[in-house]
């Protein structure tokens, strides 16, 4: 319950404050219609200040962009819409992506692509996300416009900007995994040593990810703080990767690795929590990540922000039947 309660004040200061379809040629002609919506100005705040938000003033739409590692290559790309009423809901939604060749401003190029949105409810109703998959040939500036239909009239455009990187800082989908040591059941005496997670289930920490990688087999490791999610685009993912892992642990393994080192000694003080090192060597600068690696010890699937179980049991099983790595 004090997880649905961090979720519910974090959407109250969020709105205080504020699956590809067909692909156009990339190489369509610069764009500078007057008519598009203005692109949304950038905020901060410190609930979310690892992702990056988003406002129009014209709308009345936030934004919240949930995967900011983005590289040139197919992506997964998720972002939260919310208006004056709270979180949007709509099942989908269509969005158009754009390059910036003069950065955040000016002309664009496009639209490279388009592609229809799906909208994922997180457990227990209090949270949902925007997500699809996108592919950015080149680095740079980029963008995103979203079409909100309305019932009593027409739809609403937004539009937000964001940086490509050549590479992402996280292993890309082809990338070989991390052999990390992390901690197991076996190097410590009490589970409360690796999970601020209130009931945590012990399959998640019978093996190092290491161990897993030179045993061969297919794995699921989730990065994840259960006891301080609290921001948009963070849910129960401990608990939905043990869901998966009392159907599939006979073909995979499943381990949890926690934002923080010393999860027994934080005792509800954020202040005396010390990351992980383990991050580092992930390059993980968000605050939930999921991946699935095959049994050849590349990644097969990642996942910045939370991913409903829909979501990754779909790649999962796509996995483990060698039908896709994307």
């Amino acid at each position: 319950m004090r997880w649905i309660a961090s979720f519910a004040v974090a959407v109250a200061l969020i709105a205080a404050s504020c699956s590809a379809a067909g692909t156009p040629p990339p190489t369509s002609p610069l764009d500078d219609r007057s008519a598009v919506a203005a692109r949304a100005e950038a905020v901060v705040d410190p609930f979310l200040a690892a992702y990056p938000q988003y406002s129009d003033e014209a709308t009345g739409i936030r934004t919240v962009l949930g995967t900011p590692d983005l590289g040139v290559g197919r992506h997964r790309v998720a972002f939260v819409l919310s208006d004056a009423d709270g979180l949007v809901r709509l099942p989908a939604v269509d969005v158009a992506s754009y390059f910036l060749p003069d950065g955040d401003g000016g002309a664009r190029v496009g639209p490279v692509e388009q592609a229809r949105a799906t909208f994922f409810e997180f457990p227990y109703g209090v949270r949902g996300i925007f997500s699809t998959a996108l592919s950015f040939d080149r680095a740079g500036m980029w963008e995103i416009e979203v079409q909100l239909p309305r019932p009593d009239g027409p739809a609403i455009t937004v539009a937000f900007a964001f940086p490509v990187a050549e590479r992402t800082l996280a292993p890309a989908v082809g990338d070989r995994a991390p052999r990390t040591e992390n901690r197991t059941l076996a190097d410590v005496q009490s589970i409360a040593e690796l999970t601020t997670g209130f009931e945590p289930d012990p399959v998640l920490y019978q093996r190092s990810i290491a161990a897993s990688l030179a045993a061969g087999r297919p794995l699921v490791v989730v990065f994840a703080s259960p006891a301080f999610c609290t921001n948009a685009l963070c849910g129960p993912q401990v608990e939905v990767v043990a869901e998966l892992a009392a159907v599939y642990g006979d073909r995979a393994d499943f381990a949890h690795v926690d934002l923080y080192e010393n999860p027994h000694e934080i005792k509800g003080d954020i202040d005396r929590a010390v990351r992980t090192p383990i991050l580092l060597q992930w390059g993980l600068e968000t605050d939930e990540w999921t991946f699935i690696v095959g049994a050849d010890g590349l990644v097969a699937a990642r996942f910045e922000a939370f991913v409903t179980r829909d979501e990754l049991e779909r790649a999962l099983v796509a996995v483990l039947d060698g039908t896709s790595r994307d």
